[in-house]
């Protein structure tokens, strides 16, 4: 049966999601929005852990965050390229699935691939909205897109208060025992298990401050946003 979202989050790794909007789509589930998570590759780069591993850990993950559809294409892990085949490959998803929201990683990161993806997903949620572009499915293109930008040096468009959720964002990150349980294998690249905890912690509550709640998650958009009526803005001033 046919899947449709009202949100997806498009990453290059299983657990980029979980790090940088997972409280979001947490919130998102909680009011009713069905949510989606599409990895492009399968992690089969990554110092810890196999491919196995990493898709069940995925699926727990998924499921903690209250995700109801989550796949994985097999783009290459470490050399995402932004070639037609590989943007044909997510418009399929994106009409499958046909969200509303799509949510991309930022488009400047010290990974290679986090900074491909954002680029191959936009342009790829532009050709989906074509109606010659073949894929079998009917075109549809999300209404807006969105950078998650946890790890970005950059003043974020709106923040997202996860301050109910922060706890089951962790634990949907924890599920990733291959990655982040101390162990010998990139023990010196990775964030010892112990510290996880006090610094995704302290990330959220540095959004979250600036946005007057506890704790949040940080996106930038690209577009100028439309007001109607100013009494109607979201957020109070603080």
């Amino acid at each position: 049966m046919r899947y449709s979202a009202d949100v997806l989050a498009i990453a290059a790794h299983r657990d980029d999601v979980e790090q940088t909007c997972g409280g979001t789509l947490l919130r998102m589930a909680a009011r009713g929005l069905r949510t989606a998570i599409l990895d492009l590759t399968r992690g089969e780069a990554g110092t810890r852990g196999t491919t196995e591993d990493r898709a069940r850990e995925a699926a727990e993950a998924a499921r903690l965050l209250g995700v109801s559809w989550r796949e994985a294409l097999e783009l290459p892990d470490g050399a995402i390229e932004n070639t037609l085949e590989n943007r044909t490959m997510i418009v399929r998803v994106l009409r499958e699935v046909r969200p509303r929201v799509v949510i991309l990683p930022y488009w400047q990161a010290r990974h290679p691939d986090h900074a491909i993806v954002a680029t191959l997903g936009y342009e790829a949620c532009f050709l989906s909205g074509l109606a010659k572009v073949e894929t079998g499915t009917a075109p549809h293109r999300p209404f807006k897109i969105v950078y998650a930008s946890l790890y970005a040096d950059v003043r974020p468009s709106f923040i997202v208060d996860i301050t109910p959720f922060i706890e089951q964002r962790h634990a949907a990150l924890m599920a990733y025992k291959s990655q982040y349980v101390n162990q010998d294998a990139g023990n010196a690249l990775f964030v010892p298990e112990e510290e996880i905890r006090e610094r995704t912690f302290a990330e959220a509550r540095h959004y979250g401050l600036l946005a007057g709640v506890k704790y949040g998650e940080p996106f930038v958009q690209k577009e100028v946003g439309l007001v109607d009526d100013l009494t109607l803005l979201p957020v109070q001033s603080i």
